[in-house]
């Protein structure tokens, strides 16, 4: 079985039955049945083979939350070509970037990020660009139906780009294989996964990877319906939740915070949710205390990351979750902490978590070197992160061995924020770091030295950094210092700057 198979097998099961529905209730097409979804993707194949596609092109798709991105995502794979989802939040440099490095052929977009994706396009690859306000010629009843196409779980369905630490961005190369798993080891959870007759909150960014496999993989998988949130606000998604009769409540720890902290939060009926997933970012033990509280519900937290297609352990192994810990690993996943050189540590000890497992990708688009240094001898991929394993066997993240920032739920990586900001002619040396933030867990602080003679405000190189890093890349505060502590070995010392 491949992705867009889930989506043929489920539409000749239940074609009638509502795939996606709008959380906002004035939306312009409120519904999506199944089998409206199928014959959209179908419509999408079919134009692209028509113009050319082969098996294994890239087509970069960047839209928000909106049934299009469905079927352009689902549409594309069933043509044989390979997803780039594009963040629909990046600027102009940061989407050319990926653009380049892809080698995409075609693009799927949607204003207002479609302005962006035109002039990022320039002098790449891309052939052509398809905006959502060609839609009705795409997929109307003159569409070109497609042709077959023999598709391997081992062939590569999506790259999901993830800033490296060279500040350019890597393509984690996921193969149906992969994602399917991932999505078989969720359905596997007892009495915790997505059946029929649930109904799912598509908040979290479709384009990003806990969005794309697990929110409206799961949801498709299984036969249940979505409620597409296109913009998250506190407000209007309780209403959505109560109103749309919610059931399974997918979401970033920031969208679990901003709901406990709406004046009012306990008058909104919640009694419809049965289970509620959080991931992306650790999980406040203060914010599922509030949630459970006020709603009665229990938010179970789990761990993954892109390169996994994402998850990896949930506290929905257990009956009750632990505060603090990112649960157990999910079947068919395994997961040891080791030492610097790749020796297993004691119990108790803080090691790197190395996991291994049919939902680990296939490794970095054309980056060989980088591939193979992200693996141990027998297939552990090295997450990066460091754990405690305590004696019932519930994994703490307890620190990250790279330098990764977290803002809502996003990696923020500091040598990208760096390079940008060095671009500036003002800006002699750069220095990022994570600062704790009440509601997005994280925030982006920079620490700069001018060049010589020139001035300049914290307000106008922030203001400048907009210009190439997306909003949550920015810094949120930039402090201008005489000079910056370093090591001999002419380093930077950030440990230093975060006190």
């Amino acid at each position: 079985m491949d992705i867009a198979g889930l989506l043929r097998a489920t539409a000749e099961r239940l074609p009638d039955k509502d795939a996606l529905v709008a959380g906002d209730p004035h939306a312009t097409d409120p519904k999506v049945t199944y089998a409206q979804l199928d014959a959209a993707a179908d419509a999408v194949a079919g134009i692209l083979q028509k113009k050319g596609l082969a098996a294994g092109d890239r087509v970069a798709l960047g839209m928000h939350n909106i049934p299009e991105f469905a079927m352009a995502y689902f549409g594309i794979l069933r043509a044989g070509g390979i997803v780039v989802p594009l963040n629909a939040m990046l600027s102009e440099p940061e989407t050319r970037k990926i653009l380049d490095d892809s080698g995409a052929r075609f693009v799927f977009t949607a204003p207002p990020f479609a302005e962006i994706v035109a002039a990022a396009a320039g002098g790449t690859s891309v052939e052509e660009t398809f905006s959502t306000e060609d839609w009705g010629r795409l997929t109307g009843t003159h569409a070109t139906h497609p042709t077959a196409v023999s598709i391997d779980p081992e062939d590569v369905a999506v790259i999901a780009y993830t800033s490296g630490t060279t500040a350019e961005p890597k393509g984690a190369m996921l193969t149906h294989g992969n994602l399917i798993a991932n999505l078989e080891q969720q359905m596997a959870i007892p009495g915790a996964h997505v059946e029929q007759n649930d109904v799912v909150f598509l908040a979290l960014p479709l384009f990003h990877i806990f969005g794309l496999n697990v929110s409206l993989g799961l949801t498709v998988m299984s036969g249940a319906t979505g409620v597409l949130i296109d913009r998250f606000e506190p407000v209007p998604t309780l209403r959505a939740i109560r109103d749309h009769r919610v059931t399974i409540l997918l979401g970033a720890p920031t969208m679990y915070s901003a709901w406990v902290s709406v004046p009012g939060a306990d008058q909104y009926d919640l009694s419809s949710v049965r289970l509620a997933i959080s991931g992306a970012a650790p999980l406040g033990p203060d914010v599922l205390r509030d949630f459970r509280d006020l709603f009665g519900v229990a938010i179970y937290e789990g761990y993954g990351m892109t390169e996994t297609s994402p998850t990896l352990v949930s506290n929905r192994m257990a009956e009750t979750p632990r505060p603090g810990s990112i649960g157990k690993a999910l079947p068919n996943v395994e997961f040891k902490l080791v030492d610097d050189n790749g020796n297993t540590v004691e119990m108790g000890d803080p090691g790197e978590i190395v996991v291994r497992g049919p939902n680990v990708f296939k490794g970095y688009w054309r980056r060989p070197e980088e591939t193979a240094h992200a693996f141990l001898a027998g297939g552990w991929f090295r997450t990066g992160d460091v754990g405690v394993l305590d004696e019932d066997g519930y994994l703490y993240l307890v620190d990250r061995k790279r330098d990764l920032i977290i803002v809502s739920g996003f990696n923020v990586y500091p040598a990208e924020v760096e390079a940008a900001l060095l671009q500036n002619d003002k800006i002699a040396e750069a220095a990022v770091v994570g600062v704790t933030h009440p509601y997005t867990g994280e925030a982006v602080k920079a620490f700069v030295v001018l060049e010589d003679g020139v001035t300049a405000t914290e307000q106008e190189l922030i203001a400048e950094s907009h210009s190439r890093l997306a909003r949550f890349k920015a810094p949120t505060s930039i402090e201008i210092v005489e000079e910056l502590p370093h090591l001999p070995t002419g380093k930077v010392l950030k440990r230093a700057l975060r006190i």
